[in-house]
């Protein structure tokens, strides 16, 4: 079985058995650069999103950041308060989405970055994959897109099923965040074959991972070696950046501390090298009884 518009019922599936929600092809993001970040619940997906957002926009980018997680918490550092989703603001105009405009669901934050939580379905209900297109659709009816340099979707946890993958139809360049653990690397390597899943029929390709919340990066490289993926930054266990949360702020925002400061270069250095253009990772995911013997459990 295999979900499918009607302007896509000849598009081949992305995976044996395949269940995926197809993009409609006129809801293709033009013009920006479109990334999207995933990786293990918890590991610090939309902090580093946001950071990357501010980092863009400190270059001189424009940018818009897309949180797709129903707690819509994904810019809260970034506009210092919960926003609105756009189901939310949907549901209040019966999804009427010609009765909206673009200050009921897009916000303004720091440094200019343009903030959108697309919210998700009731708990049990709906798809993600809906949610992500209305958002985008939105964005494109009140041509929010062409002012757009940058756009970063900040997906829900490791969840790689039809609706939540389907930020990666519209994204160039996937990049996963991962610690330097069992776990986060065994979340990656699923969602590596996803992004691989994805990329047979949509143009996005995966960057790569950025180690974060770890002071080593060993067992994160030695599986980059083994199934041929780069990383593309590392993020100690700063203690500035889990406060930089609380306080509901970026890191940008945190004073001129030396572990601040580096962690502010190299998110530097990761929005420079994501606008220059990072050459695609073809990875080979590893089957799961292989990754635990390769990560030495038994």
């Amino acid at each position: 079985m295999n979900l499918q518009t009607p302007n896509s019922a000849f598009t081949p599936p992305d995976g044996e058995g395949s269940v995926q929600v197809q993009l409609d092809p006129s809801d293709k993001i033009k013009g920006a650069k479109v990334f999207a970040v995933y990786g293990k619940g918890g590991i610090g997906k939309s902090t580093t999103s946001s950071n990357l957002s501010a980092a863009f926009s400190k270059l001189g980018h424009r940018v818009l950041q897309i949180g797709c997680d129903p707690k819509h918490d994904s810019t809260f550092t970034l506009t210092k308060k919960l926003m609105p989703t756009v189901i939310d603001v949907l549901e209040t105009v019966e999804f009427h989405s010609e009765e909206l405009r673009p200050d009921d669901y897009m916000f303004e934050g720091y440094n200019g970055v343009m903030c959108v939580e697309a919210g998700g379905p009731p708990a049990g209900t709906g798809c993600g994959g809906y949610v992500v297109g209305q958002t985008v659709k939105l964005l494109k009816q009140h041509h929010l897109l062409e002012d757009t340099d940058v756009v970063i979707f900040d997906v829900l946890g490791d969840v790689v099923c039809g609706g939540f993958a389907a930020p990666l139809q519209h994204a160039e360049r996937a990049l996963v965040v991962a610690a330097n653990d069992f776990d986060s690397i065994f979340a990656m390597n699923r969602i590596v074959a996803a992004i691989a899943a994805k990329s047979k029929n949509y143009d996005v390709r995966l960057a790569g991972v950025v180690a974060n919340r770890s002071r080593e990066t060993d067992e994160i490289d030695r599986f980059c070696d083994e199934i041929g993926m780069q990383r593309l930054a590392h993020f100690r266990d700063v203690d500035a950046i889990r406060r930089s949360r609380l306080k509901k702020c970026t890191l940008f925002e945190m004073g001129d501390d030396p572990e601040v400061v580096a962690a502010q270069d190299e998110y530097l250095r990761l929005a420079a090298m994501l606008w220059a253009g990072v050459d695609p990772s073809t990875a080979q995911p590893m089957k799961d009884r292989d990754i635990f013997d390769f990560l030495g459990f038994e």
